[in-house]
């Protein structure tokens, strides 16, 4: 038979979260070498497991999720969703008709993308970015333009640049709020910013707040909808962070704002939805009571595991020379800088690389998220502290000797 290759659509398709260098590190697991991977955002591969009631529910359901479900997702959980959107986000107008659940925000991405995108439209995303956001509107023969996210200004969104970005061919404005990987969380000053570009140049927003319930020091969220109940914006939001149940699959999108306009839209969403059958049924049925818990989850409050693995990296990493970083407000994530002035890095998958064979601790390549210079990387601080603590300071011994040809 002829060679089998992959698809043209795939040439600048990347996701460095699981690329070349965690390739890498696998291979040195099989050899038996002993890897600290503080690549991905996988809270059980870490022991911090899911809130007990939500095995509850799941054991509960386990006969009646046998069957497929609506192919927009069972009702008790998408009604459970429109109530948190109207109650807790304070998002105009949702109902249940208005959801969509899925298989992880990740495939809702995807099938938004595809209902939304031809050949050729521009989607403005942020610099950094979650590449599975690129990767999709790729996929889609789209085209992605990057918008800065300022590092000065806590990380949150260059307004004067998303207006500098804008043409004829922008379709929509991805937001990641809080945002993976900076841990930032973006003001409403910012956000009201960008919901007038939206009105004045008739665009959609896609907003991803899949950590809107994993924030520190008690800060606020926003959800964008909420300042915009006249903008069209899909608003994607999961189990997966917030009630670490990454394995269970549970994500939805919600389309809020004027329904007169999106009916088209929503059909093709359906037709989506339909064409995979349905999304992880024993999952979703986890959804009303996760959904209902008001209270604060303690492992994200003063003194709880996350919190004080937070305060570590960020106090640790700041300790090294040449090397700073904005203290994350939410997420499992942190984006140290490196002075590439002290340290003259010009590849920082290479860096990654050559961290990972020296000193066998995993990290990701800034560029992985489509930060444009070689001097950013992503922690994952899901590991305990100590180890953190001692990540960090293998990082500055690494650090000290390096270069690059």
């Amino acid at each position: 038979m002829s060679k089998l290759v992959t698809a043209s659509r795939l040439d600048n398709v990347n996701y460095d979260i699981r690329g070349k260098v965690q390739q890498e590190a696998n291979h040195m697991i099989a050899e038996g070498i002993d890897v600290l991977k503080l690549n991905i955002g996988n809270p059980a591969a870490f022991q911090m497991w899911a809130p007990p009631h939500t095995h509850d529910a799941i054991r509960e359901h386990l006969q009646e999720a046998e069957g497929y479900s609506d192919s927009r997702g069972l009702l008790v959980a998408r009604q459970a969703v429109a109530d948190y959107c109207v109650k807790r986000k304070r998002i105009e107008g949702v109902t249940a008709d208005d959801v969509f659940m899925g298989n992880g925000v990740s495939e809702l991405i995807q099938m938004t993308l595809t209902a939304l995108l031809n050949k050729g439209d521009e989607v403005l995303i942020p610099s950094p970015d979650y590449p599975l956001w690129t990767a999709c509107v790729i996929l889609e023969q789209g085209t992605p333009v990057y918008y800065a996210c300022d590092e000065e200004s806590d990380w949150n969104p260059d307004i004067a640049d998303i207006r500098r970005k804008i043409t004829d061919k922008t379709r929509a404005i991805v937001l990641i709020n809080p945002n993976n990987p900076t841990g930032a969380i973006y003001d409403d000053e910012a956000l009201k910013e960008i919901a007038q570009i939206a009105r004045e140049h008739d665009l959609i927003i896609l907003s991803d707040e899949t950590y809107d319930r994993v924030i520190m020091d008690g800060l606020p969220h926003t959800s964008i909808a909420a300042l915009a109940p006249d903008v069209v914006t899909l608003t994607f939001n999961g189990l997966s962070k917030s009630h670490r149940l990454c394995g269970y699959r549970v994500g939805w999108v919600v389309v809020c704002g004027p329904k007169e306009g999106t009916e088209e839209f929503r059909e093709g969403l359906y037709l989506l939805a339909s064409m995979r059958l349905c999304a992880n049924v024993n999952g979703q049925y986890v959804v009303p009571d996760a959904l209902a818990d008001e209270g604060p989850d303690p492992v994200m409050m003063p003194g709880g595991r996350a919190w004080e693995q937070r305060n570590a990296i960020w106090e640790s990493i700041n300790e090294i020379p040449g090397v700073s970083a904005v203290k994350p407000k939410a997420t499992f994530y942190i984006f140290p800088k490196i002075d590439l002035k002290k340290y003259p890095i010009h590849d920082d998958e290479q860096f990654a690389l050559d961290f990972l064979h020296q000193k066998h601790i995993l990290v990701v390549n800034g560029t992985g998220f489509n930060w444009p210079e070689h001097d950013h990387f992503r922690i994952v601080f899901l590991a305990e502290a100590e180890k953190l603590r001692y990540a960090a300071r293998e990082l500055g011994d690494f650090l000290e000797g390096y270069h690059q040809d």
